[in-house]
């Protein structure tokens, strides 16, 4: 993105995203729901953006709250409350980072790694059943496609957040 907006796409390919959306809607409100009505999953009193951040941690090692933010695509702020919560509840540890006596590394305590890994077990035994009845290769491509989507959006966010920076620079109006 060069700071110039990119063409409207053509009609069919907005009809297709439209319905993609709704799709997509409708996937994030049945995972809500999951969730709610799921309870055996959050004993521990973990919001859904603890556990994702939980998941990153393990994943990801220990890192800062800056670092975790971008990870997640959030906003600082957001990350801090969070990770306050999650320090709490003794889940995620503050620890002084090497390279700089003046920031913290975060990382998953123990407890917070068991309780990472029981709601991932959980998580996996119901997308487990909700695609008992798919063939491996159908499963094999929702996998590549999602993973395919996911590294496409983060490309074009960063696309995105890359040309409102630059506007920002020039002291244009962003939006």
């Amino acid at each position: 993105m060069s700071g110039s907006t990119p063409a409207t796409p053509p009609d069919e390919e907005l009809a297709l995203a439209d319905r993609l959306g709704d799709q997509l809607v409708r996937f994030l409100r049945l995972v809500g729901r999951n969730h709610t009505n799921l309870p055996e999953i959050y004993q521990a009193d973990i919001e859904k953006v603890g556990y994702v951040l939980l998941w990153r941690l393990a994943a990801d090692g220990p890192q800062r709250t800056t670092a975790l933010a971008e990870a997640v695509h959030s906003d600082i702020s957001t990350i801090s409350r969070q990770v306050t919560a999650l320090v709490k509840q003794g889940w995620v540890e503050r620890t002084p980072d090497p390279e700089d006596g003046r920031a913290y590394l975060l990382a998953p305590t123990e407890d917070g790694r068991r309780v990472y890994r029981r709601i991932r077990k959980r998580r996996n035994e119901h997308m487990a059943h909700v695609l008992a009845g798919w063939g491996d290769e159908d499963r094999r491509e929702l996998l590549a496609l999602l993973d395919r989507l996911n590294d496409d959006f983060e490309e074009y966010l960063l696309r995105v957040h890359e040309g409102c920076s630059q506007k920002q620079q020039r002291g244009e109006k962003v939006g």
